[in-house]
C-alpha cells in the first residue's frame, strides 16, 4: 500500500462526492494533513473538499474540533474516544456531509505499554448520523509506513460512508395487480375453454 493507493482511491472518492453533491472535512494528527494533502492533490478536489484540521497537540483538539478536556484527560489523544469526538468535531466545525479523523503514534518514540508504535485510531462521520470507528496496529515499520498507511485506511473509510448507508434486505414485492397479469376468464370462458368430463352415473349402493 503507497502512493498509488492512496491516489487512486482519493480519486474514487472525489468522483463520487462530485456526482453525490458531497462535501468532505479532514481532522489529522499524526499524518499532519497528508489526507488533505491527497485529495487537494488532485485536480478539481475543490468541489468536494471544504478544509482540513491538523489537531496536533491537545489544546488544538479542543479548540479547534471542540473535543473535551476531560475526554483527553480521560482517554488520551490516541483513543477510540478522541477519534470519533474528532470527526464528529469536523463534521459540526465545517459544515459539512463527511469527516474523518486520525490520531495514533507514528514512532519512534511516544510509545506506552498499552499504546504501542503504530497504532492508530481512526474516526468517521456523516451527516445523516453515521459514525465509525476503526483501530489498526501497523507496528513498528517505520514512521512513514504508518503515515501513510493511515492515509489509505482515512481515504478507505470516507468512500464507504460516501457510499452510504446499505439498503435493508427486503422480500421480493408481490406483482401488482394488473400488471403482468394474463385477463381474467368469465366463468363461461373457463368453462368453454377446458373439456369438462361427462358425469357418471352412480350407482345406488347395496344395504
Amino acid at each position: 500500500m503507497g502512493s498509488n493507493d492512496a491516489r487512486t482511491l482519493a480519486r474514487a472518492l472525489l468522483d463520487l462526492c462530485r456526482s453525490r453533491k458531497l462535501m468532505i472535512a479532514t481532522a489529522e494528527s499524526c499524518t499532519g494533513g497528508l489526507v488533505a494533502g491527497a485529495l487537494t492533490d488532485i485536480p478539481g478536489s475543490s468541489d468536494v473538499i471544504d478544509r482540513g484540521f491538523v489537531t496536533y497537540s491537545n489544546a488544538a483538539k479542543h479548540e479547534l474540533l471542540g473535543v473535551e478536556t476531560a475526554t483527553l484527560t480521560t482517554f488520551g489523544a490516541v483513543s477510540k474516544e478522541t477519534a470519533i469526538a474528532m470527526a464528529v468535531g469536523a463534521l459540526e466545525k465545517a459544515d459539512v456531509d463527511l469527516a474523518v479523523s486520525i490520531t495514533g503514534i507514528a514512532g519512534p518514540g511516544g510509545a506506552t505499554p498499552n499504546k504501542p508504535v503504530g497504532l492508530v485510531h481512526f474516526g468517521a462521520a456523516a451527516r445523516d448520523g453515521r459514525i465509525v470507528h476503526r483501530e489498526h496496529r501497523f507496528g513498528a515499520i517505520g514512521r512513514s509506513n504508518v503515515r501513510q498507511r493511515s492515509v489509505v485506511e482515512a481515504l478507505r473509510m470516507l468512500l464507504e460512508l460516501a457510499r452510504g448507508p446499505k439498503p435493508p434486505t427486503k422480500a421480493k414485492p408481490a406483482p401488482a395487480t394488473g400488471v403482468h397479469k394474463r385477463v381474467a376468464r368469465t366463468p363461461r370462458r373457463a368453462a368453454a375453454g377446458k373439456r369438462v368430463p361427462p358425469k357418471r352415473a352412480v350407482k345406488p349402493k347395496k344395504s
